[in-house]
């Protein structure tokens, strides 16, 4: 039992140092490389854990090997687009100026209940509001609606920019837990977290989660035990 134990956790940390040499893209965006890719280490992956006579190695092997190639591959389509496009294929127009192409629909073998589903899940219910819908190398389809239909934004409306208004709020503390590269983002020092704690009447190790921006306002929310939420006052 042990040595199966041993064999998996041994499989399961170089199927993720492979899988973190290929790149952090989400699975639902691979490219049909990549797929396939991580379809065959899954499966060569599961023999060595199942039968103990096969040789560990006789997967690690061909494990980093597929990782490699496929490392190759990318990088000799970053500079050549012949083999980019023999790889990855193209991306495809199917719908212009709200007119299916129903011939690329057709060749893609793309259902009317694909695009319909891919539409809906950008919010768009009516087909004669998109100007071009393109369905990527990776099966994703991207939408670019006509003007009357796009969502009005702030620089439509005229609305003034707050000051940070692209300062993000990040997690200063999770889990009673500082993250000091959150504090270097929001330009603050320590002496302002222990000041703001004290005035919250908290400790930080009794903070679950706290949030804070670079205009210093914050969010914080104590762990369940202390039964209440606090609100910070630079804040939000």
């Amino acid at each position: 039992m042990s040595i199966f134990f041993l064999r998996t956790i041994i499989l399961y940390f170089v199927i993720v140092f492979s899988l973190r040499i290929m790149g952090k893209r989400h699975l639902g965006e691979l490219q049909p490389s990549e797929f396939v890719v991580a379809i065959m280490i899954s499966n060569i992956a599961t023999l060595p854990i199942e039968d103990t006579n096969i040789p560990l190695v006789a997967g690690i092997v061909p494990i980093l090997t597929l990782v490699s190639f496929e490392v190759i591959i990318s990088s000799i389509g970053l500079k050549c687009k012949t083999v980019r496009k023999l790889v990855s294929g193209n991306p495809i127009i199917i719908i212009r100026d709200g007119v299916i192409d129903q011939k690329k629909m057709r060749e893609l073998r793309y259902s009317i209940d694909d695009l319909i589903e891919q539409l809906r899940s950008k919010d768009i219910f009516d087909i004669s509001e998109v100007a071009y819908a393109i369905v990527e190398t990776n099966g994703q389809l991207s939408v670019f609606q006509k003007y009357p239909y796009r969502i009005t934004t702030n620089e439509d409306l005229n609305i003034p920019e707050p000051s940070c208004a692209d300062s993000p709020p990040m997690v200063l503390i999770s889990d009673g837990e500082l993250i000091e590269d959150t504090l270097n983002y929001c330009n603050l020092r320590k002496e302002w977290l222990e000041k703001t704690l004290r005035e919250q009447g908290v400790e930080q190790k009794d903070i679950f989660i706290m949030t804070c921006n670079r205009a210093a306002n914050y969010h914080l929310v104590l762990r369940e035990k202390k039964k209440k939420e606090n609100k910070g006052g630079g804040g939000s």
